[in-house]
């Protein structure tokens, strides 16, 4: 690699960290953003959720963008993007400008990510493919977690509007780098978008969010299963656009390797349990153990600390010695730490949670690049760009599905259970971490099956 190409990858880092900051630095304000815009809290759950939606949507389009268009010009489109955005939320004077300002950086976001990957792909010699994706795992795992923190602190000593000034410096360092040294360009592809395919997929993903965000208000109704009914008739009806079409949104036929749609799983799973639990646990101390905002955002800090040093480590592990002891390893982690929070509930305290966080985002951070490397070494060299968008879009609508059930089903117990806000808060939780350490039981399973499966048939790149 040229010294040009790790500032290209730079480039599209910086633009990736702070595009996915963003996704849960406001997570702490909702308070005070309930009360300076006069909207309720379900209302102002969609800054986040919203925000996860359109970073999904637009990564549905990024596998064609990269085949199309030369990462350069992408880099562009997507920093101008995310830097409109960012001015626009921090003078936003009413809650539509702030929506709408959100969802311009979660386009950028939706464009960077994949992008990063595409680029780490392309760029990087095989031997020193475990190190970069555990590199850009850090990246991509920190920011979220590092969030609350991020807006606790500036919202308690300045202002929430802050939170997109700091970052507007980074956002032009990224934009001034990328121009200057991003010089990969597409493969030639046909022109053809299957606009279809990708209008079912976004209405898809809209339904499930919608569907799922209403179960904190309505409980499990009638509405609420037709919608997921819905839901999924609109991705049965994506799926089978997208094979009939000359040109597909993206190229499912990748899962057609049982390593492949088992790294899927896990990569899915492990971005529910981090984003999901990275506003769970700052709501949780909130209401229950009476923390601040800025402590309950900071419990999130030492995991995201050490998960941040984890995770090139495991990726250079992953490099001597296989994808397995890694992502295994750290899936046992997941599963002690979620074990933690659930069978120690009664006994959590601000420490506690920190240091079960801790256990939780080591053994997140093991695994979680390096199943999205596992799986480009699955795939022909062409598919690469399909895996970034097909992961990067799992990790998103994860990320979404996590915040939004976790988040109702705290707010159905809240609303409509009995007691003290705490009591409800309490069995909300409870039934919250049951459901993480479900996930995480999941992510050990797949990760024993996927690599016994690797090791008795093992598969190459075509």
């Amino acid at each position: 690699m040229r010294g040009g190409d790790y500032l290209a990858l730079l480039a599209v880092a910086l633009l990736t960290l702070i595009g996915i900051l963003a996704e849960t630095a406001l997570n702490v304000t909702y308070p005070e953003l309930a009360q300076v815009f006069q909207i309720s809290l379900d209302i102002t759950q969609w800054l986040t959720a919203g925000y996860l939606l359109m970073v999904t949507i637009m990564m549905g389009t990024t596998a064609y963008l990269l085949k199309r268009f030369p990462a350069k010009r992408l880099q562009l489109v997507a920093a101008l993007l995310f830097i409109v955005g960012d001015v626009g939320s921090a003078l936003a004077m009413n809650f539509p400008v702030l929506m709408v300002s959100r969802l311009l950086q979660a386009m950028a976001t939706g464009l960077s990510t994949p992008m990063f990957f595409h680029l780490i792909f392309t760029l990087v010699p095989r031997e020193k493919l475990g190190a970069m994706t555990g590199v850009a795992g850090m990246v991509i795992s920190f920011a979220p977690a590092l969030g609350p923190t991020y807006g606790g602190w500036l919202a308690t000593v300045w202002s929430w509007r802050a939170i997109f000034w700091f970052v507007l410096p980074v956002a032009l360092i990224s934009l001034w780098l990328g121009q200057r040294f991003i010089t990969a360009t597409p493969a030639k592809q046909p022109a053809h978008f299957n606009l279809a395919s990708f209008l079912a997929l976004a209405l898809a993903m809209f339904t499930w969010i919608y569907a799922l965000s209403m179960i904190g208000r309505f409980g499990f109704t009638g509405l609420f299963y037709w919608l997921l009914v819905l839901a999924l008739a609109l991705y049965g009806f994506f799926i089978y656009l997208n094979f009939r079409g000359a040109t597909p949104l993206v190229d499912l036929r990748i899962f057609q390797h049982l390593a492949v749609s088992l790294d899927g799983l896990t990569y899915f799973c492990l971005q529910f349990i981090n984003i999901g639990l990275s506003l769970v646990i700052p709501i949780y101390a909130q209401y229950t153990l009476h923390a601040s905002a800025f402590i309950s955002g900071a419990i999130l800090l030492p995991g995201t600390l050490v998960g941040a040093v984890m995770s090139p480590l495991a990726g250079a592990l992953a490099d001597r010695v296989g994808f397995a002891v890694p992502v295994i390893g750290g899936s046992c982690l997941l599963t002690l730490g979620a074990a933690g929070f659930f069978f120690g509930q009664a006994q959590l305290t601000v420490l506690k949670m920190t240091l079960l966080f801790v256990v939780l985002r080591a053994g997140f951070n093991m695994a979680f690049a390096n199943t999205i490397s596992n799986a480009s070494t699955h795939v022909a060299l062409q598919n690469t760009a399909d895996v970034s968008s097909l992961f990067n879009m799992l990790q998103q609508l994860a990320g979404a599905t996590g915040v939004v059930f976790l988040a109702s089903l705290m707010a159905l117990f809240e609303n409509q259970g009995t007691g003290t806000m705490a009591a409800r808060t309490y069995a909300g939780g409870r039934v919250d971490f049951l459901l993480t350490l479900g996930f995480a039981l999941v992510v050990l399973v797949a990760a024993l099956v996927n690599y016994h499966f690797q090791a008795h048939r093992p598969q190459t790149r075509a």
